[in-house]
């Protein structure tokens, strides 16, 4: 608000300047014009500035993305959800918050997995507070490269380097006895990317206008190279272990 203000008082110190050298006849609907306008662009960017509240859930299909977005909302895994072709889109106070009676509302996407559907991603990230990307922990190895090259389009998105949004990659059913370690699963994710940073060098710079390349020439790509601030945690949205991820939405939406 102050950097609001502090422009609004330029604005006038301007239009000052400008009055100056005006004719008098001419100066009344001028100045009402200019000052018109300038009240419109300074609230306009103020709007725009406005901290966003929208937390989008990407990943591949079966990740356990729908039941996050459920045991977030009602903290409640609905078990028996199928894979979702459409977003599952809600606006609500999270479910732990809404037991000690306070929070503010979170907006907050579930973006379908299958490979048709993941385009309906680009809707929302232009408003993205964060964006939390599930990864099946207790299945990761034969979906490692599936899920790393969804993880590459995203981290290579203008819309998300731009903003530098924010990323949890959560390894969903972490709490299994077979499941791999969140450590195991960021490093295999970063082997992996890093073969695709090799090979899509090769693609045209035609078919990559919207992307951004990854990493430090010469160097092993890692996720501390990455604009965006990168984490990765564990959980279990079945059983309801989400206390990570509602830390991450907590800090990253604000009042």
């Amino acid at each position: 608000m102050d950097q609001c203000i502090q422009r609004a008082k330029e604005g006038f110190r301007e239009l000052e300047q400008w009055a100056r050298h005006q004719q008098p006849m001419d100066l009344v609907a001028a100045v009402a014009i200019v000052v018109l306008t300038s009240f419109l662009f300074v609230l306009l960017s103020c709007l725009r500035r406005r901290k966003s509240n929208t937390i989008v859930l990407a990943g591949l299909s079966g990740s356990g993305k729908t039941t996050l977005f459920y045991q977030l909302r009602d903290g409640s895994s609905h078990q028996g959800t199928v894979t979702s072709m459409e977003p599952n889109d809600d606006s609500f106070v999270l479910h732990s918050e809404a037991d000690k009676g306070k929070g503010k509302p979170v907006h907050v996407v579930d973006v379908p997995g299958h490979s048709r559907l993941r385009p309906k991603i680009d809707d929302y990230l232009p408003q993205a507070a964060g964006l939390i990307f599930v990864v099946d922990a207790l299945d990761f190895l034969p979906n490692c490269r599936a899920a790393a090259e969804y993880l590459y389009d995203i981290l290579t998105k203008a819309s998300v380097v731009k903003k530098k949004i924010p990323i949890l990659i959560v390894c969903n059913k972490s709490d299994k006895v077979t499941a791999h370690s969140t450590e195991f699963i960021r490093k295999q994710l970063e082997k992996e990317i890093d073969k695709l940073r090799t090979s899509r060098t090769a693609i045209s710079t035609a078919d990559i206008t919207n992307e951004y390349t990854l990493g430090v020439p010469g160097e092993a790509f890692t996720f501390s190279q990455c604009v965006n601030k990168i984490t990765v945690a564990g959980s279990s949205a079945l059983n309801g272990e989400v206390s990570q991820i509602e830390q991450f939405i907590l800090e990253h939406v604000k009042p």
